[in-house]
């Protein structure tokens, strides 16, 4: 082990005890009794452990090209969060899927339920609530003081989410959670009281967030050109020049609706239009599945299965990630999100859903391309072999290092890669297929366009509104028109656009840049090029920003 791997393996035995919510969601035991400090003091000491980092990496030479990417990786993500810190961001980020209550909320989803010790940590857990929520209010009113604070609807949707998590007619999120843990005897009292404590200090930062914090929010959701190329920059681990990304988008949806077009006909027939092939397939009984546990299984079947084909032939996958679990998640909201496995692999990768309420009916045909999005070859591929790949990967490599341009982009490009692969024969899971890859071109556009509050294009393939610049309004009428999403679902994706500015474009973006480096590799090795290789060393290199992916694989 060399000293770059020296000074990330220390990083994250600094890092677990300030963040025992960062520590659950990676894996790392003896934290599930614990919650962050919340406060501007708890921000300030990881921001400090980053910094004292950066130094130490700044300080010190790689030992060969497999440390020089480490700490090419690192000094990308550590230094960036450092500005997003710097820039108040992390302080004051709250919005509809990212704010430290969403993270306090949801690491209860991965913490182990059976037995008498896991129902204690949970009780603990639950336990420091009110104390946390106490501190996060300190710390975004700091923030707000210093001129620091997130759009004022974006503060009332949040508010709305406590209410739905705490409502007994809703998710009744805490209390629910303690009944399913059987406990008898003290434990059972303990967690019911320590339910109560959550669920009402829960209740009570929603009523914080309307009364107090609201009023100071931000009138525009807009974040402008210098916030949203930091968070670009930061979403992607790459700079890409917003303007040019922005007229790429609509070719870009224009091409995939072009394409469509032509799938929809093979479906409905000639001169049928999108729409016509999607009632044809939404009315068919071979594309439907009732009831929500039924669509699990078919969910956790495909998963398995495509791991079972690809492994071998396009793929080589170790053992331990042969192994995932598709679940619905305790809360309504309409989430798909993967949550990788624990260090040890005692607790797999596993692929969410979380189905809004009134859901019990779904479209397979639209979802076989997100099973491969958040399974094999998609994020359960390439997250849990970066845990797996001790032999190459330092333990910051392995635990902590996200970009989501790299994994949004490989889990988009995995979409993709499966249609290639033949995967997608039948016109309908194509069309579905294609149907995400053009929402996905379309958040580019009105992301970019709402937060730039740019002129849309006079000679735009669509025709829409030409020359006027866009509004929430305008991205809101632009979205229902190009995407085949229930309303609910939409405007929930909305709100998350224009409340985490950059994230959005970051699959498409990355997908993008992921293509450009396949091309690029296969023009450097010619007839030596060979795709399963290319894949294999790519994702040996761990998660990493695009920029340092693009230099990192050009060396090889």
């Amino acid at each position: 082990m060399g000293r770059i791997d020296d000074i990330a393996n220390q990083y994250v035995e600094e890092w677990a005890p300030l963040s025992p919510i960062g520590a659950t969601y990676v894996g790392i035991t003896g934290y599930d009794d614990k919650l962050d400090d919340l406060s501007p003091e708890g921000f300030a000491a990881q921001a400090d452990l980053t910094r004292r980092t950066v130094a130490a990496l700044n300080a010190t030479e790689p030992e060969g090209d497999t440390e020089f990417v480490a700490r090419e990786a690192m000094l990308e993500r550590l230094n960036l969060s450092l500005a997003r810190y710097e820039a108040g961001e992390d302080e004051s980020e709250i919005n509809v899927i990212s704010s430290a209550i969403h993270g306090v909320r949801q690491v209860f989803d991965l913490m182990p339920t059976e037995g008498e010790d896991a129902a204690a940590n949970i009780a603990a857990r639950m336990e420091l609530i009110p104390a946390a929520v106490e501190q996060y209010q300190r710390t975004v009113l700091k923030a707000a003081a210093e001129g620091h604070v997130s759009a004022r609807q974006q503060i009332i949707e949040v508010a709305k989410q406590c209410d739905i998590w705490t409502d007994p007619a809703g998710d009744d999120f805490y209390h629910g959670l303690a009944r399913r843990l059987n406990a008898s005897g003290a434990l059972a009292n303990r967690l019911a009281e320590a339910a109560a404590a959550a669920t009402a200090a829960t209740s009570s930062f929603g009523e914080f967030l309307r009364t107090e914090l609201a009023p100071k929010g931000r009138e525009k959701q807009a974040a402008g050109r210098e916030r949203y190329a930091l968070a670009s920059q930061y979403f992607l681990g790459a700079r890409v020049d917003l303007d040019e990304t922005y007229a790429w988008g609509f070719e870009e949806l224009h091409r995939l609706e072009t394409e469509m077009r032509a799938v929809s006909a093979e479906i409905a027939g000639p001169g049928s239009s999108i729409d016509d092939a999607v009632t044809k397939l939404d009315a068919d009984p071979k594309y439907r599945i009732d009831g929500k546990e039924a669509f699990r299984e078919w969910m956790q079947s495909l998963a398995e299965r495509a791991i079972s084909d690809l492994n071998g032939t396009h793929f080589d996958i170790p053992q331990p990630i042969q192994r995932i679990e598709a679940c619905l998640a305790p809360t309504s909201d309409g989430g798909i999100y993967y949550t990788g496995p624990s260090e040890d692999f005692s607790r797999p990768g596993r692929m969410w859903w979380a189905v809004p309420q009134g859901i019990d009916s779904f479209s397979t045909w639209r979802e076989v391309t997100t099973v491969y999005h958040e399974g094999v070859p998609g994020h359960h591929l390439q997250v849990a072999q970066t845990a797996y790949r001790s032999e190459l990967l330092n333990r910051w490599q392995r635990l902590l290092c996200w970009c989501s341009g790299h994994g949004e982009g490989w889990a988009l490009y995995s979409e993709r890669l499966m249609d290639d692969l033949g995967y997608l024969a039948d016109p309908a899971d194509k069309l579905g297929m294609l149907d995400g890859q053009a929402f996905r071109a379309a958040r580019v556009i009105v992301d970019i366009g709402m937060h730039l509050e740019l002129e849309i294009p006079r000679d735009n393939p669509f025709g829409f509104h030409p020359g006027e610049r866009w509004t929430p309004e305008l991205g809101w009428e632009f979205m229902r028109a190009h995407c085949r999403v229930p309303d609910e679902n939409l405007r929930f994706e909305l709100n998350r656009y224009l409340g985490w500015p950059g994230q959005a474009p970051s699959y498409k973006v990355g997908e993008r840049i992921w293509l450009q480096a396949r091309d690029d590799a296969k023009r450097r090795k010619g007839a030596d090029f060979d795709l399963k290789t290319f894949h294999r060393d790519a994702l040996n290199l761990g998660s990493l920003g695009l920029d340092p992916l693009q230099k990192a694989l050009a060396r090889l």
